[in-house]
């Protein structure tokens, strides 16, 4: 068995989400529990991360739904070729830009989160490999 607790949650006032955070201009708030201050004092205004949360309020995940035909797509896809959220795990990945940081509230621009998503992790967003063939990571 896997087992995750959330490290925070999204704020938006949006109701009307893009349907992909690489077409959203919304932002947000990510609010994260006081526990994980410290993992949080590297990360600055102008630096894309990565955002791992749950579809909490997706459907629940059914063997029809290995084939879905997205709303923007002229046919039926499998569900690894697409971005629904109705998933065999309910795990969805956001690319957004930090505009402020707050203690452990996080500014951010590019939502294409719910408001009160819940958040299961943050990681930096590598964008290219190096000369030397390393991914450029703090």
């Amino acid at each position: 068995m896997i087992e995750m607790h959330p490290i925070g949650y999204v704020r938006t006032d949006a109701h009307n989400l893009p349907r992909h955070w690489s077409v959203s201009d919304v932002e947000g708030t990510l609010v994260i529990d006081e526990a994980y201050r410290e993992g949080l004092r590297d990360i600055r205004p102008g630096e894309r991360i990565v955002v791992l949360f749950c579809f909490d309020r997706s459907p629940r995940f059914t063997p029809e739904l290995l084939r879905q035909k997205p709303p923007h797509r002229d046919r039926e896809y499998g569900v690894f070729s697409i971005c629904s959220p109705r998933r065999p795990n309910p795990i969805g990945l956001s690319v957004v830009t930090v505009l402020a940081v707050d203690g452990t509230s996080l500014q951010v621009k590019g939502i294409d989160m719910l408001d009160r998503t819940p958040i299961l992790d943050i990681k930096p967003h590598i964008e290219a490999a190096t000369p030397s063939g390393q991914a450029d990571e703090k």
